[in-house]
């Protein structure tokens, strides 16, 4: 659980790490992803394990077929939704799921209201301000005040390990990339996606205090995560997950 999520007993959310499965070879251990090439029913034995330590019924789960956009699915029940990479809902007993390799996950939590978001944050939905999206969603939906909102932005890949070529870094502002040192000639940056949605969160009225970002990096800490790019897109996927429980919050 995210530090600026505990004071809230009644909300359960989460980022897995790659450890505690039954997964093998390049999906080991818990690997939660179901589109990677690993066993089905190892998948569902993962997920079934997660499930138990966090308490929370697998049924309820909410998660959606990503493909880096900014599609928003407003979650009423439990399901598996094509094309979404944010999802956001007020209803209690659903656990939104966004599942990465080394893209962002941010998950949103907004008190007032008992609602909450998940947003795969790769480059591409970056680029197109998904974090903002979610947030004036989040308003129209629930009434939502941002500055309320509480933010985790999880582990992804750093900025150090994130190397680009010029027509991924030019979707960005300055400040958000520098000359990598290791460009052999070509043309190459380092991009940082968590200040980049930092930056966003605060510019949609989040405040410093409420947001909370993960120090790790799904490259560099291999003993903990899964990388697409590290392990050259054979590998297994984390989930982030938020929901609310049928218990008060406090």
């Amino acid at each position: 659980m995210p530090d600026c999520f505990r004071p809230y007993r009644g909300l359960i959310a989460l980022q897995s790490t790659r450890n505690g499965g039954i997964s093998d070879g390049a999906f080991s251990s818990l690997n939660l992803g179901k589109n990677t090439g690993d066993l089905d029913a190892r998948v569902h034995e993962n997920i079934r394990r997660l499930c138990t330590s966090a308490d929370i019924n697998p049924e309820c789960l909410v998660t959606a077929k990503q493909v880096h956009g900014t599609a928003i699915l407003f979650a009423e029940k439990p399901g598996n939704y094509d094309g979404y990479d944010a999802l956001i809902t007020d209803k209690k007993n659903l656990y939104l799921c966004i599942f990465t390799a080394d893209c962002y996950p941010v998950l949103i939590y907004d008190p007032r209201h008992n609602a909450s978001a998940a947003v795969h944050a790769g480059w591409k939905g970056s680029a197109a301000g998904i974090v903002v999206k979610t947030i004036e969603a989040m308003k129209s939906r629930f009434n939502t005040l941002p500055e309320e909102c509480l933010v985790y932005i999880g582990t992804g890949i750093s900025h150090e390990a994130y190397e680009v070529g010029r027509e991924v870094a030019q979707e960005f502002p300055t400040g958000s990339y520098q000359c990598s040192p290791r460009r052999n000639n070509e043309e190459k940056y380092l991009l940082d996606l968590a200040l980049v949605n930092y930056r966003q969160l605060l510019a949609s009225g989040i405040s410093p205090s409420n947001i909370e970002s993960s120090p790790f990096c799904s490259v560099r800490d291999s003993y903990l995560f899964f990388s697409h790019r590290r392990d050259q897109g054979k590998t297994g996927r984390m989930v982030s997950l938020i929901g609310i429980t049928q218990g008060e919050l406090t």
